[in-house]
């Protein structure tokens, strides 16, 4: 895992209005052992072109944060248990299905559900799902919490979506969900 911080720099003209510690932007990417794609590769080369040139610092984790990782802890227990329903989507029909039962959605909380079952293992911040699901970043960020806590209620029973606290929202890990495009 890599950590990039690249301080902003102010344009020529402005004039602080109070003074502060220069804003941070900080990239982390999850590496897993291989090649990387292109993609990848070309944005880990400008990075390091940028760290080169002076504009911003190039550091790994273990630079940031000495000593051993502490592992997550599931908040579920884990493995997701046996009896745990399982959660059907079918993008053809727009339906989901929640064991034999069909859950009925708002178009919102099934393109939330969606959007977040195609994108595992992600964080996606209340902006960045406003902009990805709603379409639109002009809505309250909390728009989001109204939504996620309806889907969870209408989804009882299944640990589908969990909070980042201080992030954003993913899709669980022991969420027990398919997505099925041919129906």
């Amino acid at each position: 895992m890599s950590v990039v911080a690249i301080p902003t720099r102010r344009h020529p003209g402005t004039r602080p209005t109070r003074p502060r510690t220069a804003p941070t932007l900080t990239i982390t990417l999850d590496l897993v052992p291989g090649p990387l794609s292109p993609r990848l590769a070309r944005l880990v080369q400008l990075l390091g072109e940028l760290a080169e040139s002076g504009e911003g610092q190039l550091r790994t984790v273990e630079d940031l944060a000495p000593g051993p990782r502490p592992t997550p802890i599931p908040v579920g227990g884990g493995e997701p248990s046996a009896d745990a329903p399982h959660v059907r989507i079918l993008a053809g029909s727009r339906m989901v299905r929640q064991g034999d039962q069909v859950i009925p959605l708002t178009r919102i909380e099934y393109e939330l559900l969606l959007f977040l079952a195609e994108r595992p293992r992600r964080v996606f911040t209340r902006l960045q799902l406003l902009s990805s699901v709603w379409g639109y970043e002009h809505a309250v960020a909390r728009t989001v919490d109204v939504h996620v806590r309806r889907l969870r209620a209408k989804l009882a029973g299944s640990e589908v979506v969990t909070t980042v606290y201080g992030v954003g929202y993913r899709l669980a890990d022991e969420a027990r969900i398919s997505v099925d495009h041919t129906r």
